[in-house]
């Protein structure tokens, strides 16, 4: 109760105290909102192409104990791209140990045949390319009812916009930065514009889709690729050719997140 000059003094200052406290609370969390929504967390996934196949469960178990997010994993049959990787039974042992996400990059004709088989296999994320899929919206409804992710790969000369009608089904498209088939190429410089151009796609149709990198990561390129709008960075010989490919991960990890 307020008796005296003397006491309201001292209740306007306790107002006045509370108005600043509180004022200074919001300007905190405001702070640490905006922080959060800027953060930005890329997804670092080393090609298990570019592993030493001699020890393969070891380097599965580096990339267990690393900052990598996900395991890569490129499949390739000879026909859709010059090489042979590998097939079925190198991939159910990389699950039998792989306690990360496994994204599996299909560079084969005919995809749709093996959807099914890939899932029981246990890959997480499942990317066709818009190249062998002549009836793409089928096949990513198909790689859905199986419960994976469903991802579109686009080779170097294949123009984003031919995904326009289709944006809002995928759920990632991996933006080839070499010609596929191939370990070890140069990047392909004009893949920052078609990255930003995506992007752009993807925010003008309200889409939830995430954009992958692969070939030529360094961390050289990384973190401009983060900038231009990309979500998910696979790293093959940059990680595995390295003198400590646990090292190099973090760094990229480091690198791409700001």
């Amino acid at each position: 109760m307020i008796e005296t000059p003397a006491d309201y003094r001292s209740f306007l200052f306790l107002i006045f105290i509370f108005a600043k406290t509180t004022q200074l609370v919001k300007m905190y969390c405001s702070a640490s909102q905006r922080n959060n929504q800027t953060m930005k967390n890329t997804i670092i996934a080393p090609s298990v192409l570019a592993a030493d196949f001699a020890n393969l469960q070891r380097d599965i178990e580096m990339i267990n104990n690393s900052e990598a997010d996900w395991f890569h994993i490129d499949i390739m049959d000879g026909v859709f791209v010059p090489n042979i990787s590998f097939g079925m039974p190198v991939l159910a042992a990389i699950s039998k140990h792989a306690k990360k996400t496994i994204d599996v990059h299909l560079m084969i004709v005919d995809p749709d045949r093996y959807i099914k088989t890939f899932a029981e296999l246990g890959a997480n994320v499942l990317c066709v390319h818009y190249e062998a899929c002549p009836h793409l919206h089928r096949t990513l409804q198909a790689i859905k009812a199986e419960g994976m992710k469903a991802g579109v790969a686009l080779n170097p000369h294949t123009n984003v916009d031919l995904l326009e009608d289709v944006i809002n089904d995928i759920d990632m498209v991996l933006i080839m930065s070499v010609n596929p088939g191939f370990g070890g190429q140069s990047f392909i410089e004009n893949t920052y514009s078609k990255v930003k151009k995506l992007k752009d796609l993807i925010t003008r149709k309200g889409a939830n889709t995430i954009i992958e990198i692969d070939g030529g990561v360094t961390n050289k390129n990384a973190k401009q690729l983060v900038e231009a709008g990309a979500d998910v960075l696979v790293a093959g010989s940059f990680v595995f050719k390295a003198e400590n490919p646990t090292e190099t991960i973090a760094d990229l990890k480091k690198l791409t997140s700001f």
